[in-house]
C-alpha cells in the first residue's frame, strides 16, 4: 500500500488540509490560562472514500463545519488516500465518528458503533459494468480479465461483486484503485476490462463525465452507507450531533450546503439525512452469513 510519504506534494498538502480542516481558530491562539475553560473534546470523522481526495474533502468539509457549529460537538475531517486507508483509522480507534458500511461483519459488530442515521437516497446495489460500447455482454466473459474495484474494504463495489464471480467460478485478476473515480478512468483508458462499483457511483459518474455503462451484473439492494458512532462518545454528544444531521435540510443554510454537496457530485437532487438504525442493514449481515470465507 502507498504511504503518504511517497504521494506527490500535491496529495501531501491536500492530506494536511483533509485532517485539519475542521480545527476550531482556538487551536492556533496562545496557550490558555488555566482560569479559561477548556477546549471542547473534538473527535475526528472519517467518511469513506467514494470520490477521489479532493471532490471527497470538497463534499465533507462544508457539512461537519455546519453540523459542529450547531450542535457544539467539534468534528475534525480525518480523510485517507484511499477508503482501506480511511477504514484503517477507524479500526485502529483513531476516529469515534464515521460513514461508512464497512463495520457490519460479526469480528467488527463487536467494536459497538452504533447506527444513528443514513443519507435518505435509494438502496444501492453492488455492479459489474463495462463501457456500452464494450463487446462484453456476459460475465462470464470476464474471465481471465483483470477486473478493478475500488477498495478491499468495500463491501458493494467490491465484496459482493467479486462473491458472485466466485460463486460462478469466473476467475479474474481484482486490482483496487482506491476510489470509484480512478476505477472508472482505468476502465475508459482501457487497462481493465470490467469495473465493480456502487450503483449510485455508477449513474453519478456517467452523468458527470458524460460515458455510458453496461451494467453485466447486479445485486440485491443494500442500505447505503450508514452514519456512526463509536462507543466512546457520550450518548448526549451523539445525540446532538444527529439532531444537527437529520435536520439539516429543515434549515435554509442546510439546505443550501446540501445542494452545493449534490451538485459537485452530480447527485439529481440534494440529498438529506435521516435517521438509522442497525435494523436498516440487516442486508449486509446476511451476506456476511453466507459470504465466501476470504471476504468476510
Amino acid at each position: 500500500m502507498t504511504t503518504l510519504t511517497h504521494a506527490s506534494r500535491a496529495a501531501a498538502l491536500l492530506w494536511i488540509a483533509c485532517t485539519v480542516a475542521a480545527l476550531p481558530a482556538a487551536a492556533a491562539a496562545p496557550q490558555a490560562s488555566v482560569q479559561q475553560a477548556a477546549t471542547p473534546h473534538i473527535y475526528n470523522f472519517s467518511p469513506v472514500n467514494q470520490w477521489n481526495l479532493q471532490v471527497s474533502a470538497s463534499y465533507w468539509n462544508p457539512i461537519i463545519r455546519y453540523v459542529s457549529a450547531r450542535s457544539g460537538v467539534r468534528l475534525n475531517l480525518k480523510l485517507g488516500r484511499t477508503s482501506a486507508d480511511t477504514t484503517s483509522y477507524i479500526l485502529a480507534r483513531e476516529v469515534d465518528f464515521a460513514f461508512t458500511n464497512h463495520l457490519f461483519s460479526p469480528d467488527r459488530m463487536k467494536m459497538g458503533w452504533t447506527v444513528f442515521g443514513r443519507r435518505d437516497s435509494p438502496a444501492v446495489q453492488g455492479q459489474l459494468v463495462v463501457p456500452a460500447d464494450s463487446p462484453i455482454r456476459d460475465i462470464r466473459e470476464l474471465a481471465g480479465g483483470v477486473v478493478a474495484f475500488p477498495g478491499p474494504e468495500a463491501l458493494v463495489a467490491y465484496k459482493v461483486p467479486y462473491a458472485q464471480l466466485l460463486r460462478k467460478h469466473i476467475p479474474v485478476t481484482p486490482v483496487f484503485t482506491g476510489n470509484h473515480d480512478a476505477a472508472f478512468t482505468q476502465l475508459f483508458a482501457g487497462r481493465v476490462k470490467a469495473v465493480g462499483a456502487n450503483s449510485q457511483l455508477v449513474a453519478a459518474w456517467s452523468s458527470r463525465e458524460g460515458h455510458a455503462f453496461r451494467v453485466l451484473w447486479s445485486s440485491t439492494p443494500f442500505n447505503e452507507l450508514a452514519l456512526m458512532a463509536s462507543p466512546r462518545v457520550p450518548a448526549e454528544e451523539m445525540r446532538a450531533l444527529a439532531r444537527v444531521f437529520l435536520g439539516m435540510h429543515q434549515d435554509p443554510e442546510g439546505r443550501k450546503i446540501l445542494a452545493a454537496a449534490a451538485e459537485l457530485v452530480h447527485a439529481p437532487a440534494p440529498i438529506s439525512f435521516v435517521a438509522a438504525s442497525d435494523a436498516d442493514y440487516a442486508s449486509y449481515r446476511a451476506f456476511y452469513a453466507d459470504a465466501p470465507a476470504n471476504l468476510r
